[in-house]
C-alpha cells in the first residue's frame, strides 16, 4: 500500500468516524426528545423551577413598574398561576408574530398576553378557556372620529395594526389598508407621525394609552370593528391546559379574577 492509499484510508476512517457520530448524536436527541415529550410540560416546568411566559409590552395587561417589574392583568395573573405549579414567572418579550414558533421551538412555555383567541390561534396552540373580553377599536385623531362609524367609511384610510395581531386579522377581513408593526405601542407612534391615519388595537390598551393626561391626548376611538375573547396558549396537546383552565375557574370563584378586573380595567367575560 502506498503513501497516497494509506493516507485515503485513513481519510476514509475519518469520515466514517464523524458519520457514526453524527448519527450517535441524533439517536441521543431523539431519545431524550422522546423522554422530555413522555415526561410531559408540567413535569418539565416544575423540574426547570420555572414558567417562561411570551408577552410583549403594553399597558394594561403586561407592563413594567417604576422598579422594572412586570405587572398588569395578565402579568399577575400568570404569576400566581407559577406560583400554584410551585415554579416562577420568567417573562419574555417576543415578536408577536412569531408567537406560535416561539412556542414549538420550547423558547417559551405558553403566550399570556391579552391573546384573542382566534381560529389561528385554535389551530396552533392547546388554548385555554377564554377569561376576559376585549375589542379591537379604531384610534384616530378625536377631530375626524365622528366621521368613522362604519366600515365602508374606513375603506380610505391606512391603519397601523401590530402584526400578527387581532387586529390585522380584523383588517384582512374587513378589506382595509394596513401597515403592520411590530407592537400594540407603535401602531399610535405611526398615527402621532402622520405614517398612517389610524391604528386598530385593542380596547383594553385604549382605556388607558389614549386621550386626556396621555402622550396621545388628540386621539380617540371611532368605533367598535370587533368583539374578542382572551385566552392562554400553550403547545398542542400540552398536559399543563387543564391545569391553567382549573386556576381560571378557581380564579373566577374565589374573586380573584374579580380584583384584577377591578384594579386594571380589563373586563372579563361572562
Amino acid at each position: 500500500m502506498n503513501l497516497r492509499e494509506v493516507y485515503n484510508m485513513k481519510k476514509l476512517k475519518s469520515i466514517l468516524a464523524v458519520a457514526l457520530a453524527t448519527v450517535m448524536i441524533c439517536l441521543a436527541f431523539v431519545g431524550c426528545s422522546g423522554n422530555k415529550e413522555n415526561k410531559g410540560d408540567l413535569a418539565t416546568i416544575q423540574d426547570k423551577g420555572k414558567l417562561v411566559i411570551g408577552i410583549t409590552e403594553y399597558e394594561p395587561v403586561d407592563y413594567k413598574d417604576e422598579n422594572g417589574e412586570w405587572i398588569g392583568f395578565d402579568a399577575d395573573f400568570a404569576n400566581a398561576f407559577a406560583k400554584s405549579l410551585g415554579v416562577k414567572a420568567e417573562f419574555k418579550v417576543i415578536d408577536w408574530d412569531n408567537k406560535f414558533l416561539e412556542l414549538q421551538t420550547g423558547a417559551v412555555d405558553c403566550v399570556w398576553n391579552g391573546m384573542t383567541i382566534t381560529d389561528e390561534v385554535k389551530l396552533n396552540t392547546s388554548y385555554t378557556d377564554a377569561y376576559a373580553k376585549n375589542e379591537q377599536v379604531v384610534v384616530i385623531n378625536k377631530d375626524v372620529a365622528a366621521n368613522y362609524t362604519t366600515v365602508e367609511s374606513l375603506k380610505d384610510l391606512t391603519f397601523a395594526v401590530e402584526a400578527g395581531s387581532a387586529a390585522q386579522s380584523a383588517c384582512e377581513d374587513n378589506g382595509l389598508n394596513f401597515t403592520p408593526v411590530q407592537t400594540q405601542a407603535d401602531t399610535l407612534l405611526e398615527v402621532k407621525s402622520g405614517s398612517t391615519n389610524a391604528a386598530i388595537i385593542d380596547s383594553t390598551m385604549a382605556k388607558t394609552m389614549i386621550g386626556d393626561d396621555t402622550a396621545y391626548a388628540n386621539l380617540g376611538v371611532a368605533m367598535t370593528l370587533t368583539k374578542e375573547e382572551y385566552g392562554v396558549g400553550f403547545r398542542k396537546e400540552s398536559d399543563i391546559t387543564e391545569k391553567a383552565n382549573a386556576f381560571i375557574a378557581e380564579s373566577k370563584e374565589n374573586g380573584f379574577l374579580q380584583e384584577l378586573s377591578n384594579k386594571y380595567g380589563v373586563a372579563l367575560v361572562d
